[in-house]
């Protein structure tokens, strides 16, 4: 993971940080490169930027084509990876379904709120 990406130097430092914690051996990340599809035209069917990821101890396959460059769908692909591992090796911790939990949290929070606001107010009216 020495070679550059074209993503901010605080997004790899993280990403490494998070790949030194998890233990993850980089050498046991097969990479390879295919032609892309799908929208943009006569440089993405021509230029094989989009990123294939194995990695054999897990069985874990990831594809990245979500951007035209092709050392920023590197980036993406092994931070997609990550997840997938981490979510695999340690669910508890895994920041993604940290975020995941808070989410849902916050919306069940927002429909118990519009749950609360459609109620009617009760009204004591003396019986007849």
């Amino acid at each position: 993971m020495d070679e550059a990406f074209d993503v901010s130097p605080g997004k790899l430092a993280a990403l490494k940080e998070r790949i030194l914690r998890l233990g993850i051996d980089l050498r046991r990340v097969e990479e390879s490169f295919t032609r892309g599809g799908g929208k943009g035209g006569q440089k993405v069917n021509k230029t094989a930027n989009a990123v294939v990821l194995r990695y054999a101890p897990l069985e874990l396959i990831v594809r990245c084509h979500r951007e035209r460059k092709r050392t920023v769908n590197r980036f993406l692909a092994l931070r997609e990876l990550v997840d997938r591992i981490e979510m695999k090796v340690s669910p508890r911790t895994s920041e993604r379904l940290q975020e995941h939990e808070r989410l849902r949290r916050r919306k069940a929070e927002r429909e118990r709120r519009a749950r609360i606001a459609r109620i009617p107010p009760c009204s004591e009216e003396p019986s007849p």
